[in-house]
């Protein structure tokens, strides 16, 4: 009998992220700060920060405090935060299960799967989307109705750069900027907040498994999407970008027919877990009935 995967109950928020922004939205002052820190200067003086030399000193502290194995990565002297946090893993800790039949994992992270179609809907990083929401694209949501999302959240201890789950040909990069403000902000002592996060897709026409939608999701603020390519061929286990600065979100979409998911990971999404994976991790399989459906 396989070894059954680590799982985790799927987290209610964001935890920080949300933390942090339910408590800047409850008082007078915390609303000051709010306008300050969504002003795009500021977050640009933030990214400047992360990425200078002054930043180091918080380097040494966040290995501690979340108990990184620094030993999985490349030895590197990091000339600031960023530098450390898309650090590069060794080469053969992550490798892609090649069989032209598997889906593998495009990232580390905590995953739940959900079945598309007009009622779904999905948290990711403390925000309900449907799949037209999340694309903004009433083509894309139609499309992939009845296949399935996967959906994986990584937190600030994983690695932060994910790969191409096949080999195919890469469209061009659509980005949608995040919204972060209050539903209504003169009504009550709390305010409604009303947040999406910055996101950015593709679609993989891939060898293997039809046009799959690879998107990423940025932390709020000051969190960086970095994809390399747009509209150029592809090979599976290749880079495809890497997440800045926080915790992130990476989401694919598969049509209807095209996979059959893992049932141990089917099954702990319905119950209320996430199932932790690796890069490169076998995820699911082809469906033996997709080769007729071309």
């Amino acid at each position: 009998m396989d070894k059954k995967r680590e799982r985790v109950k799927i987290a209610s928020d964001d935890g920080l992220q949300d933390k942090v922004i339910h408590m800047l939205y409850k008082t007078s002052f915390g609303r000051k700060v709010v306008k300050i820190l969504i002003n795009p200067i500021v977050s640009k003086a933030a990214g400047v920060f992360m990425d200078s030399s002054l930043s180091c000193f918080m380097i040494k502290p966040f290995i501690k405090k979340n108990k990184i194995d620094m030993s999985e990565y490349k030895k590197a002297s990091y000339g600031s935060y960023n530098e450390f946090f898309t650090r590069q893993i060794k080469k053969g800790r992550r490798n892609f299960d090649m069989d032209n039949d598997s889906v593998c994992s495009p990232c580390d992270g905590k995953l739940t799967v959900y079945k598309i179609d007009d009622n779904s809907h999905f948290n990711i990083k403390g925000t309900e989307y449907t799949m037209k929401s999340l694309t903004r694209s009433s083509k894309a949501a139609d499309y992939y109705k009845g296949g399935y999302v996967l959906i994986f959240r990584l937190c600030v201890d994983d690695y932060h750069r994910y790969a191409f789950i096949d080999s195919g040909r890469m469209g061009r990069n659509y980005r949608i900027d995040g919204v972060f403000h209050t539903v209504n902000p003169i009504a009550g002592e709390e305010y409604p907040i009303y947040k999406e996060n910055t996101r950015e897709f593709s679609v993989l026409n891939s060898d293997n498994f039809g046009k799959v939608l690879m998107m990423e999701v940025g932390a709020m603020m000051v969190g960086r999407i970095r994809n390399y390519n747009s509209c150029c061929d592809v090979r599976r286990g290749q880079e495809k970008g890497r997440f800045e600065f926080g915790g992130s979100t990476v989401v694919l979409a598969f049509s209807k027919d095209q996979i059959k998911i893992d049932d141990e990971i089917l099954d702990n999404t319905s119950e209320g877990y996430e199932t932790i994976v690796k890069m490169g991790e076998k995820i699911a399989v082809k469906n033996p009935a997709f080769t007729f459906l071309q």
